[in-house]
């Protein structure tokens, strides 16, 4: 069962009252231990905020300091080794991007890694809402308006992508299939440069976390098109998701940021940083932090983050399979 923000404020209510403090929750090896949270992308994105309000949160859950440690490279996945050849005393955590638990496994031939063994579970922590945006230039404003486009002009179509295979991508491709258009998609080494080509109107539109791209859209360089998630953004109130506008298809494109402990980790220890982390979770400041920097406040326990792992893998197979999405590294 999924657990929203404002459940957890209760019941995180309730646990932190009937115990005695913070530090009494956390066993021997956590209690007073230095706990480092591991991003595989670099300081400024919406992993390192995510990684620094949730270390701000739990400065005072008895560890002897939490740190996040940027170390990117191959697609977060070499954060994740590091992580996986830690050791499992549970003082060393991988915020995991959703795609490496649901999506890469299914498009890379050789991964590198494996998603099911590697590393364990501890809890969800933010949903992050994706977007399609274009440039401010552009005729469309809309997903309505540019899917009419688009079916007049199938060759200028374009969707720029800082990641092949990315669940844009994939929500992208659903989307054109079903709306009866092509698109083509483009593959740059990152967002940035693919971003500079989208103010440019060199694509004819692109895909990325919403939060990454608030400061282009308020300085008026860019337009969303649709949001993807159930709800609008407090951070974009005047933008509507890809839902409203009644393109269902690019829902699924939201994705989340979660901890993950190296496999062998204690179940105890799993049990303590579970709870820590739901607890920081049901803070209304944190919450406010999240949303104003255009993310969604929402948390689950390991129980609920590893069945939605895999329900996630098992509703974007078939949409790989038709892509023919393959990445060979």
């Amino acid at each position: 069962m999924r657990t929203f923000v404002r459940p957890l404020l209760a019941s995180a209510a309730f646990m932190l009252a009937t115990l005695p403090t913070a530090h009494a929750e956390l066993p021997t090896g956590l209690a007073g231990g230095n706990l480092k949270i591991v991003v595989g992308y670099a300081a400024g994105g919406a992993a390192d905020t995510v990684a620094r309000l949730y270390a701000e949160q739990l400065k005072d859950a008895g560890f002897g300091s939490v740190l996040v440690d940027n170390k990117p490279g191959a697609s977060a996945r070499l954060a994740w080794d590091m992580v996986k050849k830690s050791k499992a005393d549970g003082l060393t955590l991988y915020l995991a991007p959703s795609p490496l638990l649901t999506i890469l496994p299914l498009t890379y031939k050789t991964p590198g890694y494996d998603a099911d063994k590697d590393l364990t579970p501890v809890a969800l922590l933010v949903e992050i809402p994706t977007a399609v945006v274009t440039g401010a230039s552009q005729p469309y404003s809309s997903m309505k308006q540019y899917v009419e486009w688009a079916k007049k002009n199938p060759k200028k179509a374009t969707l720029g992508l800082a990641t092949i295979g990315s669940s844009g991508h994939l929500g992208a491709f659903a989307l054109a299939k079903a709306q009866g258009f092509e698109v083509t998609p483009v593959a740059y080494r990152g967002a940035s440069p693919m971003l500079i080509d989208v103010v440019g109107g060199e694509l004819s539109m692109g895909w990325d976390a919403a939060a990454s791209m608030l400061p282009l859209y308020k300085g008026g360089k860019i337009k969303f098109l649709g949001l993807s998630g159930d709800k609008r953004l407090a951070a974009l109130p005047d933008v509507p998701t890809a839902k409203e506008q009644g393109f269902a298809e690019f829902v699924p494109a939201t994705s989340w940021y979660a901890v993950y402990a190296p496999a062998g980790t204690p179940p105890a220890t799993l049990a303590a940083l579970e709870r820590s982390f739901l607890a920081a979770a049901a803070k209304p400041e944190l919450a406010r932090s999240l949303e104003a920097a255009g993310l969604v406040a929402h948390a689950e326990g390991r129980a609920e983050l590893a069945q939605r792992a895999q329900r996630e893998r098992a509703n974007w197979a078939p949409i790989v399979k038709a892509a023919g999405i393959v990445v060979d590294e």
